[in-house]
């Protein structure tokens, strides 16, 4: 009898190619990380906001007075070692309720020029006499350098100004005033000294003492740490 050959030749045989088995999504170690799952209810690896803080806002203190940049330019000054790149700042400050401030700072940075323009604004704060309507009581005109200007009051016109001798005026709070710049200056600083200078005319008698005392505090201690400073220093070189 013929002998069967068992073994079965399997070199000549394509190999079955296994069908693809897409993963669990939620179980085992190669849990994919599908986009569809993002958010604080999602099961995948990344969470979005679930772990997260909330957010926290700081609020800005507001400032004492409304503030208004005048003019801010960049000035060089020529040294033995180069050129020296400083900022000069002019700061127009108010109240809305009759008083105003003008004051000019310089520094390195704009901040130490701004804080430096508002003190100084504050030291020439003063209040102004006005009427009910918050208009002046009568005409006043002065001059500086080669800026002249002439305020009237106007029943019921509104401010009528232009420069910054309106945000002086609009500063200060007063309305139903007629502003006019007599002089072809249009230097902003020049012009709001002038508006400065003539709205003088009419400062009451009543000085602001808790500003200025505020003042002079943070001048005693900028002070106080100035020389803080320069003995640290001098500790140190030797």
């Amino acid at each position: 009898m013929e002998k069967t050959n068992t073994k079965q030749n399997t070199t000549n045989k394509p190999t079955a190619i296994p069908a693809f088995v897409p993963k669990d999504n939620t179980t085992g170690a190669g849990a994919n990380k599908s986009f569809g799952n993002r958010g604080a209810g999602g099961t995948g690896g990344y969470k979005g906001g679930a772990g997260r803080k909330p957010r926290t806002f700081f609020e800005r203190p507001k400032p004492e007075f409304d503030q208004k940049i005048v003019s801010i330019r960049r000035v060089t000054r020529v040294m033995k070692g180069g050129r020296r790149m400083t900022f000069a700042v002019a700061m127009a400050i108010g109240d809305k309720k009759g008083s105003v401030g003008l004051g000019t700072g310089k520094g390195g940075d704009t901040a130490i020029a701004i804080n430096k323009a508002i003190r100084q604004a504050k030291k020439n704060m003063f209040k102004i006499k006005v009427t009910k309507e918050m208009s002046i009581p009568h005409e006043i005109s002065d001059k500086f350098s080669s800026s002249r200007l002439i305020m009237f009051p106007n029943k019921g016109k509104g401010l009528v100004a232009g420069s910054t001798v309106r945000d002086i005026l609009i500063l200060a709070g007063l309305k139903n005033i007629t502003a006019k710049i007599n002089s072809g200056s249009k230097n902003k600083l020049n012009n709001a000294r002038v508006a400065f200078k003539t709205l003088s005319q009419l400062k009451a008698k009543s000085v602001i003492k808790e500003v200025k005392s505020v003042v002079e505090k943070d001048e005693k201690k900028e002070k106080e740490e100035e020389e803080k400073d320069k003995t640290v220093k001098t500790d140190e070189k030797k």
